[in-house]
């Protein structure tokens, strides 16, 4: 018996079967574009929306998109090595360079307009001939006084200094601690561990600040290190770092996960953790600074800018209110305007006090009270001073910190002096109230000399002969 024939296909049964293919696999189709949209063009879509209503968004954007695209940055250790200075330039700085070391990145030299000789950057990075004045001293604060161990500075009772570092990532031409860099150098901390013994026998100590040299210069595993023996010291209430790398090589933040960890391990909120970035300029403000300045508030750091008024670079109002505005949006705030210490090689940008109190108030004037907590001070071996004020006749002055408590929170008056560019070149004079009331003068002392004051006939020490 044969077996009976197979029955073939009709056209319906063809359509009827492709149909439900069909039906089968659109699904899958739709559900792989899906979640190719929510994959790629979602994000696309959310980063738009978020340039459109929060601008700095893009500087997060930039930055993710190209960063395994950037460039590696180079470190020149000499002036030659710089691609953008001519023969003639590297021949004339040859004797400023054996004098005092230079080092600067391709990043931050990427910054600098190198078709204008007066950038301001370019001249905070690059050797001038002017360096070779031999007006100044290499310590001008006589910071040895305060020395209590290697790379530790004990000025203000609740206050220690630790030197971590003798190196930056690069060198500001008018940096006060230039020796740190010189031949012959040796205080800087090699090993922490005697400075942090001391730290940790004086329970009066509350305020650490690191510096050096530029503490991110390190290795995270050895700031880790410093961070954690200080973060057992209960005694310890604040960390900080004084550090420029934010300006001269923010990729080091942004870059590095582990050190952003060990900031937010460690800045907590019974203890907080100070970055101190020294934005001199402007033109530092660029998307990568802004990146690293949203990462480190991210991990928990509060960030505070201070920085010195520098001839050539910052001395004038339009710049410094640039500035700080540009701080104030960024979450940063204003701290210290530091007049510049008399350090030899320096005297090229040296700013007289009362010019850099005159820019000063000319750059707050229109600002906002949040841009205007920048006090100008003075770093002097005696203490902190802040200008409080210039008047016709007089220079007033307050002891914000003072290595003697007896002259902490004491207010002086000096003479004014348009051509005094640092404490030491001014004569204070004593209140009114305690003048002798025969003569109507005040009785000068002067940190200098009494040869500038001038004294009424028949009288050579401001009292009657």
């Amino acid at each position: 018996m044969r077996p009976a024939a197979s029955h073939p296909y009709t056209i319906y049964e063809y359509a009827l079967s492709g149909s439900r293919t069909i039906l089968a696999v659109v699904p899958v189709i739709c559900t792989f574009w899906v979640e190719c949209f929510i994959a790629i063009c979602l994000p696309v879509v959310r980063a738009v929306f978020r340039i459109a209503f929060r601008p700095h968004a893009l500087i997060a954007t930039i930055h993710s998109v190209f960063a395994m695209n950037r460039e590696t940055i180079k470190t020149y250790r000499h002036v030659r090595d710089v691609p953008q200075l001519t023969e003639e330039e590297v021949q004339r700085l040859a004797p400023v360079e054996a004098e005092y070391a230079f080092r600067a990145n391709s990043y931050y030299l990427g910054l600098i307009d190198w078709t204008n000789p007066d950038d301001p950057l370019r001249r905070l990075v690059i050797p001038s001939a002017e360096e070779l004045c031999q007006q100044g001293h290499l310590d001008a604060s006589r910071e040895a006084d305060y020395t209590v161990a290697r790379g530790l500075q004990h000025k203000y009772r609740d206050t220690v200094l630790m030197l971590v570092t003798e190196t930056c990532d690069s060198y500001c031409r008018y940096c006060f601690r230039k020796r740190l860099t010189m031949r012959r150098n040796d205080e800087g901390t090699i090993d922490p561990e005697e400075a942090l013994e001391y730290i940790r026998n004086h329970t009066e100590i509350r305020n650490v600040l690191l510096t050096g040299g530029d503490p991110l210069i390190l290795a995270t595993n050895k700031l880790e290190r410093i961070f954690n023996a200080l973060n057992k010291m209960s005694h310890v209430r604040a960390i900080r770092v004084g550090t420029k790398v934010v300006s001269f090589r923010p990729q080091r933040i942004s870059q590095d996960r582990a050190l952003l960890k060990m900031f937010q391990r460690y800045s907590t909120p019974d203890r907080r953790i100070y970055i101190m970035a020294h934005f001199s300029h402007p033109n530092e403000l660029s998307m990568e600074a802004h990146e690293a300045i949203r990462l480190l508030k991210k991990s928990g750091c509060e960030i505070m800018n201070q920085c010195p008024i520098i001839r050539g670079v910052n001395d004038n109002a339009e710049s410094l209110e640039r500035l700080l505005t540009e701080l104030m949006a960024m979450g940063v705030h204003p701290y210290y305007l530091f007049i510049g210490r008399p350090t030899l090689g320096n005297r090229t940008f040296a700013v007289p006090i009362t010019q850099a109190w005159s820019i000063l108030q000319e750059a707050v004037r229109p600002l906002p009270g949040l841009a205007r907590t920048v006090r100008l001070a003075m770093s002097h071996h005696s203490g902190k001073l802040e200008v409080t004020g210039v008047d016709r006749d007089f220079i007033h002055l307050y002891y914000h910190r003072a290595a003697d408590p007896a002259n902490h929170g004491r207010h002086l008056i000096c003479e004014r002096d348009d051509l005094a560019i640092w404490f030491d070149d001014l004569t204070e004079v004593v209140p009114r109230s305690r003048v002798d009331r025969r003569r109507d003068i005040f009785r000068p002392r002067t940190w200098r000399s009494l040869q500038r004051f001038e004294f009424p006939r028949g009288s050579e020490t401001g009292r009657e002969n």
